[in-house]
C-alpha cells in the first residue's frame, strides 16, 4: 500500500525533497535536485517516491493490488481494463487454475471483475498480473465505485483505521484497489451509504480530523 510523505500536492517543476527516498515516477533529475514532471501527489511505495496525477488515469505499480475487468480472452490469458493508460495481462500461470486445457472463458468471462496485484511491469509497458497471493480473487456480484487513485490511501487510513470504520459500522464488505476502483458488497440501503462515504472522503481528502467526520456520519445514518 502507499504510505503519504506529508500527503503534499506538488506543482510541475516544483523541487521534491526525497528524504531518503528514491526516484520514482513523476519525478527527474537535474543539477542533482529532483523536480515533479507533472501535477500530482507525492508518494512512496517500498522506499520509491512517485508522484500521482490528482486526476486522469491510474498508473501501475509493481504490487499494487488492483480491481480490473476482463475485456477479452486470448489462448492463454486474460486482456484486463485496470483503469491505466495500458491494459493488463493475466496469464493462466499466475493464478491458481491449473487445467489449461479447457477454455478460459469458463474460468473468467468478459466482464468479470478481479482483485489481482501488478506483478510485472517491462520496458515496453506490458503490465502482467497475478492471483498468485493471500485474498486475491475473483469478485462475486457486488457493487463497483470508482474514485481518483490519489484518495485510496485516505480511504484506508492511518492503520486501516477509515477503511475498518466503515466496515465495523455498515458491515458493508469492502474491496480497496489502488487504482481507485472499490468494491462494495452488502444490502443495498447500506452500499449505497458507503458510496456516499467514500464520495464524501473524495472530496474532503485534504482535510483534518476526516475519520472522526466520516464515524459520525455513518453513526447518525445507522
Amino acid at each position: 500500500m502507499y504510505l503519504d510523505i506529508e500527503r503534499k500536492i506538488v506543482l510541475p517543476g516544483e523541487e521534491i525533497n526525497l528524504e531518503g527516498m528514491k526516484q520514482g515516477n513523476g519525478i527527474y533529475h537535474e543539477g542533482g535536485k529532483f523536480y515533479a514532471y507533472q501535477m500530482g501527489v507525492v508518494q512512496v511505495y517500498n522506499n520509491y517516491a512517485n508522484i500521482i496525477p490528482l486526476s486522469g488515469k491510474y498508473y501501475p505499480v509493481r504490487n499494487d493490488r488492483i480491481i480490473a475487468k476482463v475485456i477479452d480472452i486470448a489462448p492463454s490469458f486474460w486482456i484486463m481494463d485496470i483503469r491505466g493508460p495500458y491494459p493488463g495481462f493475466l496469464h493462466i500461470n499466475d493464478t491458481p487454475w491449473r487445467n489449461v486445457d479447457q477454455d478460459l472463458s469458463k474460468i473468467l468471462g468478459i466482464g468479470d471483475t478481479v482483485f489481482l496485484k501488478v506483478n510485472e511491469i517491462t520496458e515496453s509497458r506490458q503490465i502482467w498480473l497475478s492471483l498468485k497471493d493471500a485474498g486475491l480473487r475473483k469478485l462475486e456480484g457486488g457493487h463497483i465505485v470508482m474514485v481518483q487513485p490519489t484518495k485510496v490511501s485516505r480511504i484506508i487510513g492511518k492503520g486501516g483505521s477509515m477503511v475498518n470504520t466503515i466496515k465495523e459500522v455498515t458491515g458493508v464488505r469492502v474491496q480497496l484497489g489502488q487504482n481507485g476502483v472499490v468494491w462494495l458488497d452488502g444490502p443495498v440501503e447500506k452500499v449505497m451509504a458507503v458510496r456516499k462515504i467514500l464520495k464524501f472522503i473524495e472530496k474532503e481528502a485534504h482535510t483534518s480530523g476526516l475519520t472522526e467526520r466520516v464515524k459520525k456520519m455513518l453513526e447518525e445514518g445507522r
